[in-house]
């Protein structure tokens, strides 16, 4: 495999020429599209990603190990089909909606300002992540470990205390009705 180090990728249309597969270390990406595009089987090392468009891109067995996505458009993503082993990520100002997690470990992974509509966190383990200032509408926690998870400033989202492990987790007076919506009770 072709291996790629500590190189800047700017304005550049993966959808008409495809990212060649390689090994990417100390990359950056920047407004570079990759919307459709296969990125199977591409390797992410300690790379950034800004104001990118990676939404349904093909990423079967690619590794994020230590990637950061910053002001990009994910929408749909299968992380959960990403190769598992040293996965890694972080999120900040990215739209997210219809993304999956299913069933990955990502202890300590932090979302910041991200809107994660209809995204899937079944089966995951989120132990110690931070959620500050993200939009969870319509998104699905079940079965998740969530232990210590900071959801302070996080809002629209419905977490079942009974079907998810939230031990030690932080809510907030004002989100903590987001614990209580499975249990069809009144707030007022």
């Amino acid at each position: 495999m072709q291996f790629i180090e500590a190189q800047n990728f700017k304005n550049q249309d993966f959808t008409k020429k495809s990212l060649a597969k390689a090994k990417y270390d100390y990359c950056t990406f920047t407004d570079c599209n990759f919307g459709n595009s296969d990125l199977s089987s591409i390797a992410f090392i300690e790379c950034t990603f800004v104001d990118c468009n990676l939404s349904n891109a093909k990423v079967d067995l690619t590794a994020f190990r230590t990637v950061k996505f910053s002001g990009c458009k994910l929408l749909g993503l299968r992380f959960d089909v990403c190769q598992k082993m040293m996965l890694a990520v972080s999120f900040e100002n990215c739209v997210m909606d219809f993304v999956s997690f299913y069933g990955l470990k990502l202890p300590n992974t932090v979302f910041k300002n991200c809107q994660l509509h209809e995204a899937d966190f079944s089966s995951s383990d989120f132990s110690n992540a931070v959620f500050d200032n993200c939009d969870f509408r319509l998104s699905t926690f079940d079965h998740t470990i969530l232990e210590k998870a900071d959801f302070q400033t996080a809002y629209n989202f419905e977490i079942h205390p009974t079907l998810n492990r939230i031990k030690k987790a932080k809510f907030s007076k004002e989100n903590v009705v987001g614990l209580l919506l499975g249990f069809g009770i009144e707030i007022k």
